[in-house]
Protein backbone atom coordinates (compact mmCIF):
# COMPACT_ATOMS: atom_id res chain seq x y z
CA UNK A 1 0.00 0.00 0.00
CA UNK A 2 2.81 2.46 0.94
CA UNK A 3 4.50 1.75 -2.22
CA UNK A 4 1.52 2.42 -4.32
CA UNK A 5 0.48 5.42 -2.53
CA UNK A 6 3.95 6.94 -3.16
CA UNK A 7 4.39 5.85 -6.82
CA UNK A 8 0.94 7.76 -7.62
CA UNK A 9 1.41 10.78 -5.37
CA UNK A 10 4.82 11.43 -4.53
CA UNK A 11 6.27 13.71 -1.97
CA UNK A 12 2.59 14.73 -1.98
CA UNK A 13 1.65 12.34 0.72
CA UNK A 14 4.02 11.49 4.02
CA UNK A 15 3.19 8.16 4.95
CA UNK A 16 4.09 6.86 8.37
CA UNK A 17 4.77 3.63 9.28
CA UNK A 18 4.88 1.26 12.66
CA UNK A 19 7.09 -1.30 12.75
CA UNK A 20 8.91 -2.78 16.47
CA UNK A 21 11.90 -4.33 14.86
CA UNK A 22 14.27 -2.07 13.87
CA UNK A 23 15.08 -3.73 10.82
CA UNK A 24 11.75 -3.96 9.31
CA UNK A 25 11.65 -0.17 10.17
CA UNK A 26 15.21 -0.20 7.77
CA UNK A 27 13.23 -1.87 5.24
CA UNK A 28 10.56 -0.26 4.62
CA UNK A 29 12.15 3.03 4.54
CA UNK A 30 15.14 1.91 2.43
CA UNK A 31 12.45 0.24 0.32
CA UNK A 32 10.61 4.00 0.13
CA UNK A 33 6.99 2.47 1.00
CA UNK A 34 7.05 4.86 3.80
CA UNK A 35 9.07 8.40 4.59
CA UNK A 36 9.36 7.47 8.69
CA UNK A 37 8.92 4.36 11.11
CA UNK A 38 7.19 5.07 14.75
CA UNK A 39 8.11 1.92 17.14
CA UNK A 40 4.40 1.93 18.61
CA UNK A 41 0.56 2.64 16.60
CA UNK A 42 0.08 5.93 19.17
CA UNK A 43 3.19 7.49 17.97
CA UNK A 44 2.46 6.44 14.57
CA UNK A 45 -1.38 7.76 14.12
CA UNK A 46 -1.77 10.85 16.34
CA UNK A 47 -1.27 12.90 13.51
CA UNK A 48 -2.68 11.24 10.71
CA UNK A 49 -5.55 12.44 8.26
CA UNK A 50 -5.84 8.37 6.64
CA UNK A 51 -5.08 5.37 8.53
CA UNK A 52 -4.27 1.84 7.01
CA UNK A 53 -4.54 -0.85 9.94
CA UNK A 54 -2.85 -3.82 7.77
CA UNK A 55 -2.70 -6.60 10.35
CA UNK A 56 -4.05 -10.13 11.01
CA UNK A 57 -7.66 -9.78 11.58
CA UNK A 58 -7.69 -10.27 15.65
CA UNK A 59 -5.16 -7.52 15.70
CA UNK A 60 -7.25 -5.08 14.37
CA UNK A 61 -9.13 -4.80 17.45
CA UNK A 62 -6.16 -4.12 19.15
CA UNK A 63 -5.26 -1.70 16.98
CA UNK A 64 -8.66 -0.03 17.03
CA UNK A 65 -8.27 0.07 20.81
CA UNK A 66 -5.40 2.58 20.40
CA UNK A 67 -6.52 4.63 17.38
CA UNK A 68 -9.50 5.53 19.29
CA UNK A 69 -7.31 7.12 21.76
CA UNK A 70 -4.55 9.04 20.10
CA UNK A 71 -5.91 9.68 16.29
CA UNK A 72 -7.11 13.34 16.02
CA UNK A 73 -10.19 14.55 15.47
CA UNK A 74 -11.41 13.79 11.87
CA UNK A 75 -8.93 10.93 10.79
CA UNK A 76 -10.56 8.39 8.39
CA UNK A 77 -9.70 4.72 9.68
CA UNK A 78 -9.55 1.91 7.36
CA UNK A 79 -8.44 -1.88 7.39
CA UNK A 80 -6.96 -4.35 4.61
CA UNK A 81 -8.46 -7.60 6.68
CA UNK A 82 -10.13 -10.21 4.89
CA UNK A 83 -13.27 -10.87 6.74
CA UNK A 84 -15.24 -8.13 7.73
CA UNK A 85 -17.98 -8.50 10.29
CA UNK A 86 -15.97 -9.12 13.49
CA UNK A 87 -13.84 -5.64 12.14
CA UNK A 88 -16.99 -3.67 11.38
CA UNK A 89 -18.05 -4.82 15.13
CA UNK A 90 -14.76 -3.86 16.75
CA UNK A 91 -14.70 -0.35 14.75
CA UNK A 92 -18.07 0.08 15.98
CA UNK A 93 -17.18 -0.51 19.26
CA UNK A 94 -13.75 1.46 19.58
CA UNK A 95 -14.42 4.24 17.47
CA UNK A 96 -18.45 4.99 18.10
CA UNK A 97 -19.59 8.05 18.55
CA UNK A 98 -15.96 9.65 18.27
CA UNK A 99 -15.22 11.77 15.29
CA UNK A 100 -13.15 9.26 13.31
CA UNK A 101 -14.88 7.81 10.31
CA UNK A 102 -14.09 3.84 9.80
CA UNK A 103 -14.56 2.06 5.82
CA UNK A 104 -13.71 -1.32 6.35
CA UNK A 105 -11.61 -2.75 3.07
CA UNK A 106 -10.32 -5.72 1.69
CA UNK A 107 -8.26 -5.37 -1.69
CA UNK A 108 -9.12 -8.69 -3.49
CA UNK A 109 -5.45 -9.39 -3.94
CA UNK A 110 -2.50 -10.84 -2.98
CA UNK A 111 -0.06 -13.54 -3.05
CA UNK A 112 1.02 -16.17 -0.63
CA UNK A 113 4.13 -14.65 0.22
CA UNK A 114 4.80 -12.19 3.23
CA UNK A 115 7.10 -9.61 4.72
CA UNK A 116 8.55 -6.58 3.11
CA UNK A 117 10.51 -8.17 0.55
CA UNK A 118 7.64 -9.56 -1.03
CA UNK A 119 6.15 -5.90 -1.30
CA UNK A 120 4.92 -4.86 -4.84
CA UNK A 121 3.65 -1.29 -6.02
CA UNK A 122 1.92 -2.93 -8.62
CA UNK A 123 -0.09 -5.54 -6.46
CA UNK A 124 -3.48 -3.70 -6.27
CA UNK A 125 -3.37 -2.08 -9.53
CA UNK A 126 -7.00 -2.79 -11.53
CA UNK A 127 -7.75 -4.96 -7.97
CA UNK A 128 -11.45 -5.25 -6.99
CA UNK A 129 -11.13 -3.24 -3.79
CA UNK A 130 -14.34 -4.45 -1.34
CA UNK A 131 -15.78 -1.28 1.00
CA UNK A 132 -17.85 -1.16 3.83
CA UNK A 133 -18.57 2.02 5.35
CA UNK A 134 -19.37 2.31 8.65
CA UNK A 135 -23.21 3.37 9.67
CA UNK A 136 -22.17 6.60 11.72
CA UNK A 137 -19.61 7.88 8.94
CA UNK A 138 -19.69 10.66 6.52
CA UNK A 139 -19.94 10.43 2.90
CA UNK A 140 -17.06 12.61 3.00
CA UNK A 141 -14.95 10.11 5.12
CA UNK A 142 -15.83 7.68 2.48
CA UNK A 143 -14.53 9.62 -0.28
CA UNK A 144 -11.41 10.12 1.89
CA UNK A 145 -10.71 6.20 1.23
CA UNK A 146 -12.52 5.90 -2.53
CA UNK A 147 -9.69 8.38 -3.59
CA UNK A 148 -7.30 6.51 -1.93
CA UNK A 149 -8.25 3.28 -3.64
CA UNK A 150 -8.16 5.22 -6.72
CA UNK A 151 -4.66 6.47 -6.81
CA UNK A 152 -3.38 2.83 -6.23
CA UNK A 153 -5.22 1.87 -9.41
CA UNK A 154 -7.79 -0.28 -7.61
CA UNK A 155 -11.56 -0.27 -8.29
CA UNK A 156 -13.69 0.14 -5.41
CA UNK A 157 -16.49 -1.88 -4.85
CA UNK A 158 -19.07 -1.30 -1.84
CA UNK A 159 -20.46 -4.50 0.06
CA UNK A 160 -22.75 -5.29 3.08
CA UNK A 161 -20.13 -7.23 5.75
CA UNK A 162 -22.40 -10.24 5.77
CA UNK A 163 -22.18 -10.13 2.16
CA UNK A 164 -18.87 -10.11 1.43
CA UNK A 165 -18.10 -12.71 3.96
CA UNK A 166 -19.97 -15.55 2.49
CA UNK A 167 -18.51 -15.04 -0.77
CA UNK A 168 -14.65 -14.82 -0.29
CA UNK A 169 -15.36 -17.67 1.87
CA UNK A 170 -16.30 -19.38 -1.23
CA UNK A 171 -13.52 -17.67 -3.83
CA UNK A 172 -11.04 -17.08 -1.38
CA UNK A 173 -11.13 -18.78 1.78
CA UNK A 174 -12.04 -22.00 0.49
CA UNK A 175 -9.12 -22.50 -1.70
CA UNK A 176 -6.76 -21.88 1.11
CA UNK A 177 -8.46 -24.32 2.88
CA UNK A 178 -8.30 -26.85 -0.27
CA UNK A 179 -4.54 -25.81 -0.44
CA UNK A 180 -3.66 -26.64 2.81
CA UNK A 181 -5.78 -29.99 3.12
CA UNK A 182 -3.64 -30.77 -0.46
CA UNK A 183 -0.35 -30.80 1.55
CA UNK A 184 -1.78 -32.55 5.15
CA UNK A 185 -3.15 -35.59 3.11
CA UNK A 186 -0.32 -35.85 0.54
CA UNK A 187 2.92 -34.64 2.68
CA UNK A 188 1.88 -37.51 5.46
CA UNK A 189 1.29 -40.28 3.87
CA UNK A 190 4.35 -42.54 3.57
CA UNK A 191 5.14 -42.51 -0.04
CA UNK A 192 5.43 -38.85 0.19
CA UNK A 193 9.30 -39.11 -0.35
CA UNK A 194 8.22 -40.76 -3.62
CA UNK A 195 5.73 -38.65 -4.19
CA UNK A 196 8.06 -35.23 -3.92
CA UNK A 197 10.19 -36.60 -6.49
CA UNK A 198 7.60 -36.14 -8.94
CA UNK A 199 5.16 -32.95 -7.71
CA UNK A 200 5.39 -30.55 -10.40
CA UNK A 201 3.40 -27.74 -11.63
CA UNK A 202 0.18 -28.56 -11.48
CA UNK A 203 0.95 -29.44 -6.89
CA UNK A 204 2.91 -26.35 -6.84
CA UNK A 205 -0.05 -24.25 -8.07
CA UNK A 206 -3.24 -26.29 -5.97
CA UNK A 207 -1.13 -25.92 -3.21
CA UNK A 208 0.57 -22.40 -3.34
CA UNK A 209 -2.05 -20.69 -0.95
CA UNK A 210 -0.55 -22.86 2.13
CA UNK A 211 2.67 -21.24 1.94
CA UNK A 212 0.88 -18.28 3.25
CA UNK A 213 1.15 -16.94 6.52
CA UNK A 214 -0.46 -19.06 9.34
CA UNK A 215 -1.41 -16.69 11.91
CA UNK A 216 -3.25 -14.61 9.00
CA UNK A 217 -5.09 -17.65 7.64
CA UNK A 218 -5.86 -19.15 11.16
CA UNK A 219 -7.60 -15.39 11.96
CA UNK A 220 -9.25 -15.40 8.36
CA UNK A 221 -10.24 -19.15 9.32
CA UNK A 222 -11.39 -18.85 12.66
CA UNK A 223 -13.78 -15.21 11.90
CA UNK A 224 -15.48 -16.59 8.82
CA UNK A 225 -16.13 -19.75 10.81
CA UNK A 226 -19.92 -19.92 9.51
CA UNK A 227 -19.66 -19.00 5.82
CA UNK A 228 -16.41 -21.21 5.34
CA UNK A 229 -17.83 -24.41 6.49
CA UNK A 230 -20.38 -24.02 4.42
CA UNK A 231 -18.82 -23.54 1.47
CA UNK A 232 -16.20 -26.73 2.55
CA UNK A 233 -19.45 -28.88 3.23
CA UNK A 234 -20.21 -27.90 -0.35
CA UNK A 235 -17.10 -28.74 -1.61
CA UNK A 236 -17.55 -32.34 0.21
CA UNK A 237 -20.55 -32.96 -1.39
CA UNK A 238 -18.92 -31.91 -4.55
CA UNK A 239 -16.10 -34.13 -4.19
CA UNK A 240 -18.07 -36.88 -3.51
CA UNK A 241 -20.51 -36.61 -6.61
CA UNK A 242 -16.98 -36.84 -8.57
CA UNK A 243 -15.87 -39.27 -6.73
CA UNK A 244 -19.42 -41.85 -7.39
CA UNK A 245 -18.77 -40.77 -10.94
CA UNK A 246 -15.08 -42.73 -11.07
CA UNK A 247 -16.27 -45.55 -9.06
CA UNK A 248 -19.56 -45.89 -11.11
CA UNK A 249 -16.83 -45.93 -14.51
CA UNK A 250 -20.08 -43.90 -15.88
CA UNK A 251 -17.33 -41.79 -18.54
CA UNK A 252 -20.61 -40.06 -19.79
CA UNK A 253 -21.63 -37.97 -16.16
CA UNK A 254 -17.77 -37.54 -15.60
CA UNK A 255 -16.77 -36.31 -19.10
CA UNK A 256 -19.73 -34.07 -18.66
CA UNK A 257 -18.75 -33.16 -14.55
CA UNK A 258 -15.36 -31.80 -16.20
CA UNK A 259 -16.58 -30.71 -19.01
CA UNK A 260 -19.17 -28.24 -17.15
CA UNK A 261 -15.91 -27.05 -14.84
CA UNK A 262 -13.48 -26.47 -17.95
CA UNK A 263 -16.24 -23.91 -19.56
CA UNK A 264 -17.08 -22.35 -16.52
CA UNK A 265 -13.76 -21.39 -15.54
CA UNK A 266 -13.00 -20.39 -19.04
CA UNK A 267 -15.86 -18.07 -19.03
CA UNK A 268 -14.73 -16.59 -15.35
CA UNK A 269 -11.54 -16.12 -17.20
CA UNK A 270 -12.10 -14.25 -20.26
CA UNK A 271 -15.17 -12.22 -18.46
CA UNK A 272 -12.53 -11.43 -15.61
CA UNK A 273 -8.98 -10.86 -17.89
CA UNK A 274 -10.19 -11.03 -21.44
CA UNK A 275 -8.90 -13.33 -24.24
CA UNK A 276 -5.53 -11.91 -23.87
CA UNK A 277 -5.38 -14.08 -20.16
CA UNK A 278 -7.42 -16.86 -21.33
CA UNK A 279 -5.15 -18.01 -24.28
CA UNK A 280 -2.48 -18.19 -21.44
Amino acid sequence: MGLALKQARGAELEIIGCARKKETACAATDCHAVDKVMPDPASAVKDCDLVFICTPVHAVREVLAVVSRHAKEGCVVTDVASTKQHVMKWASEFLYPSKLGFVGGHPMAGREKSGIEAASADLLRGCTYCLTPAEWTSSRDVEVVVKAVEWIGAKPYFIEADQHDFLVAAISHLPAAVSVATVAATTGHPDWPYMARLASTGYRDVTRLASGSQQVNADVFTTNRGPLVHWIDELIQALSDLRQQIVDEADGDLEATLAQAREARQRWMEDKWGEQAHSK
